[in-house]
């Protein structure tokens, strides 16, 4: 098998155009489930218009409320108009694992997990939990082939296709392939 693989030379959202274009690809392939993570709903929302029309699963997840202060919310209500309006659903939970890191510290596993996917940029370790997140409350079945889409900071700069697990079954997790990527990232 082959696949082209996008690496880009900088994190960020000047990548988002061409992920877009990397999740259109795939949709015309025929994968159907796509979760993209977007703090404020905007990278949601330009997904969501790309896969307008075809007949696909667009799960949006944003951060949980409360987790910038209480009540505080950073997904727009705009855009969480449109990307309903749109054919696509919104998610927003807990970081699986940052879940505990405010209690217990960076030594908690929680926080190791996460500092080790980041040793592969901050997207996969995002895409990662995506996954498990939307398995969790189920919007996304376990054991499919899934499109995971994220990005560092704002936008987007990461695609990986990921078997999709909950977070019960974490150790299942497979990253089956990575699309595209930033070269370097430094947390």
């Amino acid at each position: 098998m082959k696949r082209e693989v996008d690496y880009f030379e900088n994190p960020g959202t000047d990548n988002t155009p061409r992920c877009l274009e990397i999740i259109s690809r795939l949709a015309q392939d025929g994968l159907k489930d796509f979760i993209v993570a977007s703090t404020t709903g905007e990278t949601g929302v330009q997904a969501a218009e790309v896969l307008k029309g075809a007949e696909v699963n667009l799960v949006v997840v944003g951060h949980s409320v409360g987790l910038r202060g209480p009540n505080q919310d950073s997904f727009l209500p705009e855009n969480l108009r449109k990307i309903t309006a749109l054919g696509g659903r919104v998610y927003k939970g807990t970081i699986l694992t940052s879940a505990l890191a405010a209690f217990y510290g960076d030594t908690h596993p929680n926080r190791i997990i996460a500092n080790t996917l980041r040793r592969l940029g901050q997207g996969m370790k995002v895409v990662c939990e995506i996954v498990m997140e939307v398995c969790d409350a189920g919007l996304v079945p376990e054991d499919r082939e899934v499109v995971a889409v994220a990005g560092t900071g704002r936008g987007a700069d990461t695609v990986a296709l990921i078997r999709s697990v909950s977070s019960r079954r974490f150790l299942d997790l497979v990253v089956l392939e990575i699309l595209a990527k930033p070269r370097g990232w430094k947390p």
